[in-house]
């Protein structure tokens, strides 16, 4: 691209970086050339010194551009980095969603600022979505919407629909949809654009449009919102109160934003940690350590029985110190086990192929799998107990042990995340290590519960 400015490279190869940008006019092409992902990794690097210079560059077209961009994260920081009337003219310029997902991170005091600021019907749309729960799909819906009465023509709803035009924010995520509705608000149903514009003047709304359409309360679960959005393919799901009176629209890019910051969020506490909630080259070791520090504490609190178990059954491994040999192998195949069903189970769920009621289901298919994972297993260990030369007897206990401890495991990944779902635990926090942690312990009474009816050794202990 060239232009009075600097060339900012073809197809996202930049010669010139965030940080070495001079002017608004070098800042514009860079936006132009530059992806939402390549503007949050450069201009996130920054120091606050250099961020501080940068925002000074942008201006009314340029500042709403990037922060609507980037992630609320970031957004958040650019802002504070602008005088307050700057920032409240971007945060009127971009989409109320996005608007209201920044001012809900900022600090009390900032965001007061910001509002009086903001224009007096911007300000009070944004307060009405920051009053809903952040993890509401309320909290996530654009309040604007086009809205017509179900009792005008299409003529006359033509008109409207111009009018409204003006006011309506967001124009290209609400879709191609006028929602229908009666004199108190309330949602009767939905037309296409196509359809309004293709209609004979002298038709009615209500002929033109289709009942009964899907839509949500404003407290519903923004991940299983949007997941309806997706499983009905809609271009938008209208959010009403208990009056059925329209509140605003979940539109799909912001469907797709929740599912993918859920699928994070559920990817981070698999791995035993709290989501970071920033992007991770942005994640200061302290918070680091604050998010993965919890759980490692209760799971080392949870760990410490294994050794209790161990301390236990210490007079068995005296007597058959072979039995000692195999304690890693055993453990570890139940932990193995249970978080590949752990995860493709909580993953199922989050994308709604899996609930409660399908736990028979659920059971059946995995404790079906679980026989043939566990035939296979016995027959691996029989051959590491051979090749080791510890006997035949000890050979069949841990075989018979690893059979065991994976129909055991599958058991418990089978039916813990989807108890803890029923009572509304956030299923993911069925972690590969909680899981390890759950079988090790339980697998080593197995273990020698079995050694004692096969090795006639342990008799009496």
């Amino acid at each position: 691209m060239q232009g009075s400015g600097v060339d900012v490279g073809v197809l996202g190869v930049l010669p010139v970086r965030a940080t070495q940008l001079d002017s608004a006019s070098a800042v514009d092409q860079w936006l132009r050339s530059v992806g939402s992902v390549e503007r949050s990794r450069q201009v996130g690097a920054m120091s606050r010194d250099k961020l501080a210079g940068f925002v000074s560059l942008l201006d009314s077209r340029t500042g709403p551009d990037l922060i609507g961009t980037v992630d609320p994260d970031l957004a958040t920081r650019i802002v504070q980095s602008a005088d307050a009337a700057q920032s409240a003219r971007w945060l009127e310029a971009i989409e109320s969603d996005e608007a209201a997902e920044i001012l809900r991170r900022l600090p009390d005091p900032t965001r007061e600022q910001l509002f009086d600021r903001i224009s007096e019907p911007q300000a009070q749309a944004l307060r009405e979505l920051l009053r809903w729960p952040p993890t509401s799909v309320a909290a996530h819906m654009l309040p604007d919407v086009f809205t017509i009465p179900d009792t005008i023509t299409a003529a006359e709803a033509e008109t409207l629909v111009r009018t409204q035009s003006t006011q309506v924010r967001g124009r290209a995520r609400v879709g191609a949809l006028i929602y229908v509705t009666d004199a108190d608000r309330r949602l009767i149903g939905f037309l296409e654009f196509q359809d309004l514009v293709l209609a004979q003047p002298d038709q009615t709304v209500s002929e033109l449009s289709s009942a009964d359409p899907v839509w949500v309360r404003p407290l519903v679960d923004a991940e299983q919102a949007a997941q309806s959005l997706v499983d009905y393919d809609l271009a938008a799901l209208p959010v009403v109160d208990d009056q059925r009176r329209l509140l605003g629209v979940l539109t799909a890019d912001a469907a797709a934003d929740i599912i993918e910051t859920e699928a994070t969020r559920d990817a981070e506490r698999q791995g035993g940690s709290e989501p970071l909630e920033v992007p991770y080259l942005r994640a200061s070791p302290f918070r680091l350590w604050r998010k993965r520090i919890v759980w490692l504490l209760v799971l080392f609190v949870a760990e410490a029985y294994t050794g209790t178990v161990l301390r236990a059954f210490e007079d068995e491994m005296e007597a058959v110190v072979a039995l000692a040999f195999f304690i890693p192998l055993l453990i570890g195949t139940g932990g193995n086990t249970g978080t590949q069903i752990t995860t493709t189970l909580v993953r199922a769920m989050g994308t709604g192929q899996v609930r409660l009621r399908d736990l028979p289901r659920v059971l059946a298919k995995e404790m079906s799998t679980g026989f043939l994972v566990a035939l296979t297993m016995a027959a691996a260990a029989i051959v590491r107990a051979w090749t080791l030369g510890v006997g035949p007897q000890v050979t069949i206990t841990v075989s018979l042990t690893v059979a065991a401890i994976v129909l055991w495991s599958a058991l418990v990944s089978s039916i813990l995340p989807l108890l803890l779902k029923k009572c509304r635990v956030d299923p993911a926090v069925v972690s590969a290590p909680m899981i390890a942690t759950i079988v090790d312990g339980t697998g080593l009474i197995i273990y020698f519960l079995i050694a004692h009816a096969t090795l006639p050794q342990l008799a009496g202990l």
